[in-house]
């Protein structure tokens, strides 16, 4: 799947007399809250223009905008990464799309499209996951920013990031700008690695998935969401066993969506439609056109002052609400001492004697400040349940039986492990 585009592009090629005459009243002469860093002239446009090189991760609603925005302040050399193709229900929002486009993958059309809008601009398209670039792929731009709608993608390019810094190598920190909306609300943030609040310490600010109870699913659905989640829940395993879901796979979802039609049909329910399986699937709340403009703008703007030093940056997080009027305000989030990226301390959790390694894993995958989707447990000295490779965890499968305390003493250490972060928990157990 993963696709690699090498485009050709000269930088200063296109450039006329007053292209950039707006910006450059930035960048000609020190304002009044001008970082102290900050060089004016030609020098620091040039960086801007002909040196910095820039990641966008998304090319969705948020990405569209961002790239745009980049492009037509004066990043020349931008890298763009989104593993999706384009779907007709994206049209009404990602502006760089057209009907004939559909079904081609986001990434590689917003590219084309940029390139040919914007003269002089570069843009290096990747099709396929953050997760097959290695670091040196990373440490080779100078800052990135995110217009994701995923919070698994989000927490792996965090914890890559801050994985990344070298004390010894001030050019390893890379800052991350990350953008998120939802319906009317939005919050844009500027993360500085191991030196400010990262992604994982501001776990516990999002709001819960919505669920629904499973006698309710099987036996008496009442919405659309209902079937898809009858579909996704109970049909699914049933019928393709271990085959685990890939809610990014176009074929997956529309399976899904063709079970939960005929479920729906079944129940006299109307409403089940390939977008809302998506939604459901993978906790999409719709997108509002008017809000990612904003959001982007506000992440391009962090960018542009990062890259130039012409403004004090962000600290650290700045949100938007416009369920009832349009109310933003920013404020500094601080680092967690427990979070598992960037804290360094132990997380001290106390249960019960009588609880089972079942009722830990639960525990830890629906904790607001943990959620981690398919924990894998061990001691410092031995294996307590591991989730991956199957005959693996079907040799160690007894053990979500057995009582935690049988297992690891008071004051004990355990290591939370997960495929799809790049990270580490340690627990320390206490019991009550």
């Amino acid at each position: 799947m993963a696709t690699e585009i090498h485009v050709n592009g000269a930088a200063t090629s296109s450039d006329w007399q007053d292209r950039y005459y707006h910006v450059d009243q930035i960048l000609d002469r020190p304002g009044p809250r001008t970082d102290p860093s900050f060089l004016a002239g030609d020098e620091v446009k040039d960086f801007l223009r002909n040196k910095c090189k820039i990641l966008v991760i998304g090319a969705g609603g948020l990405g569209c905008e961002i790239l745009a925005n980049l492009a037509l302040t004066g990043f020349k050399d931008i890298h763009l990464i989104d593993m999706d193709t384009i779907d007709i229900s994206n049209l009404n929002r990602q502006f760089l799309f057209r009907p004939a486009d559909v079904g081609r993958p986001k990434a590689i059309v917003a590219a084309e499209y940029v390139m040919k809008r914007v003269p002089g601009v570069k843009v290096t398209p990747y099709y396929g996951k953050i997760q097959d670039k290695d670091d040196d792929y990373y440490l080779q731009f100078n800052l990135v920013i995110c217009g994701l709608d995923s919070v698994e993608a989000r927490r792996w390019i965090n914890a890559t990031l801050v994985n990344l810094v070298d004390p010894e190598n001030p050019e390893s920190l890379k800052p991350l700008i990350d953008g998120g909306t939802e319906g009317f609300k939005g919050q844009a943030r500027v993360i500085l690695p191991t030196v400010s609040s990262c992604y994982e310490c501001s776990l516990d600010m999002l709001n819960k998935p919505t669920t629904f109870p499973i006698c309710t699913i099987a036996n008496t659905p009442r919405l659309p969401e209902h079937c898809i989640e009858w579909a996704s829940v109970l049909e699914w395993p049933r019928a393709r066993g271990d085959e685990k879901l890939d809610t990014d796979d176009p074929e997956h979802i529309g399976w899904l969506y063709s079970i939960a039609v005929t479920r729906a049909k079944e129940f006299k329910i109307e409403g089940v439609t390939w977008s809302l399986t998506q939604g459901v699937v993978k906790n999409v709340i719709p997108a509002i056109a008017s809000t990612n403009a904003i959001i982007a703008a506000s992440c391009c703007n962090e960018a542009f002052k990062i890259a130039t030093s012409s403004a004090a940056y962000l600290n650290n997080y700045f949100m938007l609400i416009g369920t009832e009027g349009v109310y933003s305000y920013t404020f500094e989030h601080e680092k967690r001492d427990h979070c598992p990226v960037c804290g360094g301390e132990a997380l001290e959790i106390s249960i019960s004697r009588d609880w089972t390694v079942e009722q830990l894993i639960e525990l830890l995958t629906e904790k607001q400040n943990i959620q981690i989707k398919k924990p894998s447990l061990a001691t410092p000295e031995k294996p307590i349940y591991f989730q991956q490779p199957p005959q693996l965890e079907e040799a160690m499968r007894p053990n979500l039986e057995k009582k935690v305390s049988e297992l690891v003493p008071d004051g004990g250490e355990v290591v939370v492990t997960a495929s799809s972060l790049p990270f580490s928990l340690s627990l320390i157990i206490t019991y009550m």
